[in-house]
């Protein structure tokens, strides 16, 4: 069994190489749910819709987010109406956040909800939120502290970035399923996927049962990194980085996960951070790591395959 843990555009993208390579019985993809949020009366989990449209072979590849062929009429009324049209919902988009809302209340849980959605996309694997209970990351900004929505969206990222809050996660329960696949014998890896470390993996992490979890496990835990010299393939977090006093690289991104992780794959193009890295006592692979394609997401899933075994032996 592999477990990844994944968030945003490129955890997706991997999480979609190791369905390629991985029977939907030994794979579980735990999606962070730190973005979650209510817009228009609906719940809105932007993660878990990334990573079970990419699996489903129905996202918009070019945008990275969200459907394919969507359509916006939803949208261009709202804002005839004077409505909020800072955070964009495709019409198709938003079935997926009415299905979910309706079931939710109905008394489904998050994970529930998350398979039935996934198996009427088509999508054989398990999806499942790290927890079922409420976990909203919150930036912490020159400008006073923001939902992660209002940073990422509404202020495109402007504001000064200066911490990060998970609220609720001290007190959340992690899944069961997630909880069962780290302490299993069956367990080859745990992937950390080339997610933004702040708010994609950082409120995963701040579980404290998945925390201790992952320092006690025996199975082998890999990172992914999601800086490529110095940039973030996608995404604020190597503004994030900066912001914060630290230098955006596969060594920040190695010292963030020191102690929880075993193996840290880099890019080619950052060879030259292996040594500094394997001082940290972090071992390292070094491959390509940018996911154009899906040929490319899979053929990463199986390098990272390989590393796993590796540390194993």
């Amino acid at each position: 069994m592999i477990l990844t843990l994944a968030g945003g555009v490129g955890g997706a993208k991997l999480a979609n190489g190791f369905a390629k390579v991985c029977s939907p019985d030994d794979l579980l993809i735990g999606v962070n749910i730190g973005d979650d949020f209510i817009h228009f009366g609906l719940h809105i989990s932007p993660d878990l819709d990334s990573v079970m449209y990419r699996l489903a072979g129905l996202n918009d590849q070019e945008r990275g987010w969200g459907l394919a062929d969507e359509s916006w009429n939803f949208m261009r009324s709202i804002a005839r109406l004077g409505g909020p049209e800072w955070f964009n919902l495709g019409d198709h988009d938003l079935a997926t956040h009415m299905e979910r809302t309706r079931l939710l209340g109905l008394g489904k849980t998050l994970s529930e909800v998350t398979v039935h959605l996934s198996q009427a996309l088509g999508v054989k694997h398990h999806i499942a939120p790290v927890s079922n209970e409420k976990i909203r990351t919150k930036v912490k900004t020159a400008n006073g502290d923001l939902s992660f929505q209002d940073y990422f969206v509404r202020m495109r990222c402007e504001p000064e970035v200066r911490g990060f809050i998970y609220e609720g996660a001290e007190h959340a329960r992690l899944l069961p399923s997630i909880e069962i696949a780290v302490a299993s014998s069956n367990l080859q890896a745990i992937v950390i996927c080339p997610s933004n470390p702040f708010v994609s993996i950082g409120p995963i992490l701040a579980i404290p049962a998945l925390r201790e979890l992952l320092i006690t496990r025996t199975a082998p835990c890999i990172a992914v990194s999601p800086i490529i010299e110095g940039k973030a393939v996608k995404g604020p977090a190597a503004k994030m980085m900066r912001e914060l006093g630290l230098r955006s690289s596969s060594y920040t991104i190695a010292r963030y996960y020191k102690g929880l992780i075993d193996g840290l794959v880099i890019d080619r193009a950052d060879e030259n951070e292996q040594g500094r890295i394997s001082k940290e006592g972090i071992q390292t692979l070094v491959t390509g790591t940018l996911m154009p394609d899906s040929q490319a997401e899979e053929a990463l899933a199986r390098r990272v395959l390989a590393f796993s075994s590796k540390l194993r032996s």
